[in-house]
């Protein structure tokens, strides 16, 4: 379950904070959840795979346009899903922010999502949340700690 969705959701479960024991609250947390993996994540990481592994490619070249623009129309529809809210399930911090902020930083390799205000300020927000701090320098400590001399 390595960086995939399926942990977010399996320590959401335990925590009310993350998913809200309501069941209409619930539903939209999952509802968020589902959007950043199934919609959104498809279409990041088709971004991913031709810039950061296959930059130099003719097929890359010729296909990132159509790729970019498709990221850019779903990128839209988020943003207008989001509107004024500072958080996508019932404005409520939850595992919804996590997962959509995971998938969104996928993307920290271009400058595309600066051009959706309401999408970088959401992910400036679950940045700056200690827990995403602790959880993220808890991650990258490995990579520290074994750094090539």
């Amino acid at each position: 379950m390595f960086e995939s969705g399926a942990i977010v959701l399996w320590i959401a479960q335990s925590s009310d904070a993350l998913m809200p024991a309501d069941e209409s609250d619930r539903a939209m947390v999952l509802t968020w959840l589902f959007a950043a993996s199934n919609t959104i994540e498809p279409h990041v990481a088709a971004l991913a795979i031709i810039d950061l592994f296959n930059p130099d490619a003719e097929w890359a070249k010729a296909r990132r346009p159509e790729v970019e623009a498709s990221l850019r129309k779903r990128l839209g529809e988020l943003q207008t899903a989001l509107g004024d809210r500072q958080w996508f399930a019932n404005d409520r911090f939850s595992a919804a922010d996590i997962l959509m902020t995971h998938v969104l930083r996928d993307l920290r390799h271009t400058d595309i999502v600066a051009d959706y205000p309401a999408l970088a300020a959401h992910v400036a927000r679950a940045e700056a949340r200690p827990a995403f701090k602790r959880a993220l320098a808890d991650q990258m400590k490995p990579f520290r700690d074994h750094a090539p001399a």
